[in-house]
């Protein structure tokens, strides 16, 4: 168990490839871009299902 003394930890932070700031920012973006993309398709679905079912009667 070398790994999990202070020095084993150290050297496993070390390797760690952190992102720089300019991937950090360009995920961000992307992921918040996405998540509204899914949310305005579902939602649009919902209208669309919901005016298909008002058509039918099925709603009041």
């Amino acid at each position: 168990m070398k790994w999990f003394s202070f020095n084993g930890i150290v050297k496993e932070i070390k390797k760690i490839r952190w992102p720089e700031k300019g991937d950090l920012l360009t995920n961000s973006v992307q992921v918040i871009i996405f998540t509204f993309g899914f949310g305005a398709f579902f939602l649009l679905c919902q209208v669309v299902v919901s005016e298909f079912l008002r058509l039918l009667g099925a709603i009041a």
